[in-house]
């Protein structure tokens, strides 16, 4: 890709958003039904009844995508403005995929407490709250007081959106390898904000025998380092090996599930593994090439990026998401209706392959898949 074409392109435009108006304003009369005096009569019925804000007002139909850039993929703590161009991208994505109208807001990298109130302080003017990039373990904490404060869904696209993704894609590679999802080993590298909630959903969908690695190693309950959210996890999932190391744990493994960085797996360790699954996540450089873990032996291989087959990548799950929250005035977002959604998305490959896990991002079905999948659930629920 051409780097002084996208900042060109990206200069040119000054981002790559603008904003829009629903109704024209080329007469008196039609300034008069958008703007001043019509809009008194709305702010009226909204005055006694705020609920009716939704109805009346961009509120109803309007995400907030927030960020403090303080874990953006594959380049760090880069500060708000620096994880901005990230999240704009997101919600040009959100409006072309899924007409799903979001702003991208970056916050200043203050303690949690102030990031939480400054949040609950804008709400009102939005149905949803997408956080990305926060780094762990602080985006735990934001998300549970926010799903706490708020009567709006709170989403964190680093640890929801790449959980539906994986065990999407984890799905329909069992099934290539002709494996019980349920019965395979599954070693996880990266215990941030993707790994724990990754972990989490592949554990309450069944999968028990899970290995976390990080950079010291596999982890346990009695490591000292860890935070509370990877204490919890730990103590529920059990240390289900003896290994010390990551290339310890992918020996005999069934499926490798990279959320670190790039180059951390090699050939040697693909080939320890039993039919191996290998998705190698990292961006922008996986944690082993494809071409070299097929080499290994690996059976199934993904990857996050648009280069190779089987992209397992958040934005699959985050647009179509969205619009069935929005659509079906859902107040709060629950692991459940990630397992649903996975298993929907998974349903769109009705005969998986080797190199076809996983429905491609521009495949037009995904975004209605996702987003019936949440009104299904919804639906059931109710």
């Amino acid at each position: 890709m051409d780097m002084e074409l996208v900042k060109k392109i990206h200069k040119d435009h000054t981002g790559v958003l603008q904003i829009d108006g629903e109704l024209p304003v080329s007469t008196m009369e039609e300034l008069g039904e958008a703007y001043t005096p019509g809009v008194a009569e709305i702010s009226k019925i909204i005055a006694k009844n705020h609920d009716l804000a939704q109805e009346y007002t961009v509120s109803g139909k309007l995400v907030a995508i927030i960020t403090d850039g303080s874990a953006v993929l594959g380049l760090g703590d880069i500060g708000p403005q620096g994880g901005l161009p990230v999240i704009e991208g997101k919600a040009l994505l959100y409006k072309r995929l899924s007409n799903v109208n979001a702003i991208p807001l970056a916050l200043d990298q203050v303690d949690v407490d102030e990031f939480v109130q400054t949040v609950v302080n804008i709400s009102k003017s939005f149905a949803g709250i997408h956080l990305e990039d926060i780094a762990a373990p602080r985006c735990f904490e934001i998300e549970q007081k926010l799903a706490e404060k708020l009567d709006i869904p709170v989403y964190h696209d680093d640890q929801e959106g790449t959980a539906i993704v994986v065990l999407a894609g984890l799905i329909n590679a069992a099934k290539v390898v002709n494996k019980d999802l349920k019965d395979l080993k599954v070693v996880i590298n990266g215990v941030g904000a993707s790994g724990l909630a990754t972990a989490e959903l592949l554990y309450k969908s069944g999968i028990k025998n899970i290995v976390l690695v990080d950079q010291k190693g596999v982890i346990n309950s009695k490591e000292t380092s860890l935070n509370d959210y990877q204490y919890d996890l730990m103590k529920r999932i059990g240390l289900k090996s003896d290994a010390k190391t990551l290339a310890d744990a992918m020996k005999g493994a069934d499926a490798f599930v990279g959320l670190s960085v790039g180059g951390l797996v090699t050939k040697e360790m693909v080939a320890s593994m039993d039919k191996g699954i290998v998705f190698a996540l990292a961006n922008p450089k996986p944690e082993i090439e494809p071409e070299l873990a097929k080499e290994a032996g690996a059976v199934v291989v993904a990857t996050g990026s648009s280069q190779h087959p089987n992209q397992v990548n958040n934005i699959l799950a985050f647009p179509g998401l969205f619009r069935g929250l929005l659509e079906n005035h859902v107040d709060h977002f629950s692991t459940e209706m990630e397992a649903s959604v996975a298993h929907g998305l998974a349903s769109m490959i009705s005969d998986p392959k080797p190199e076809k896990i996983i429905p491609g991002v521009f495949d037009k079905n995904v975004v209605k898949t996702v987003s019936d999948a949440v009104t299904n659930f919804v639906k059931n629920e109710g």
